[in-house]
């Protein structure tokens, strides 16, 4: 499936990719447009947009577009859950919730100062989700 959001990814937007490839659909295909073009662009792809405003996958009560695809999807893996309320801390400029907020809003800032292309910074980060999802994996086996 084709799917599309705002250009210029941050956390958010570097984690729902994430999240979506992992999760949800392995063949996934990204676009990334101006904010002003996505609607536009996500019908003449045929794209499902997220992260965007007014869409189904986007910000809701108060929650980032991370959490809505988990809920979409019905993901309920204890370690996925952590992730998401880390992600969720650090998109909705609630860092002080979180304690690894902090770091995944710095590793995003200095990530999108490395490497400008979102496609190309989506590369390199997923690696960072990767390491994070697994942490929490075995953090939940230690319980």
């Amino acid at each position: 499936m084709k799917w599309i959001t705002r250009a210029h990814v941050h956390v958010d937007r570097v984690a729902c990719p994430w999240l979506i490839r992992r999760f949800v659909d392995s063949e996934a295909e990204f676009f990334f447009v101006a904010k002003n073009l996505v609607d536009e662009e996500s019908k003449r792809l045929g794209a499902i947009p997220f992260d965007s405003p007014g869409a189904e996958l986007g910000h809701r009560d108060g929650h980032c577009s991370f959490v809505s695809i988990m809920e979409r999807y019905a993901l309920a893996d204890p370690a996925l859950l952590r992730l998401a309320e880390a992600v969720n801390a650090a998109d909705t400029d609630d860092l002080a919730s979180n304690p690894y907020a902090p770091g995944l809003e710095a590793i995003a800032s200095g990530f999108s100062l490395m490497h400008p292309d979102d496609k190309a910074n989506l590369e390199r980060q997923f690696a960072i989700y990767d390491a994070l999802y697994a942490f929490f994996k075995l953090e939940g086996a230690k319980r």
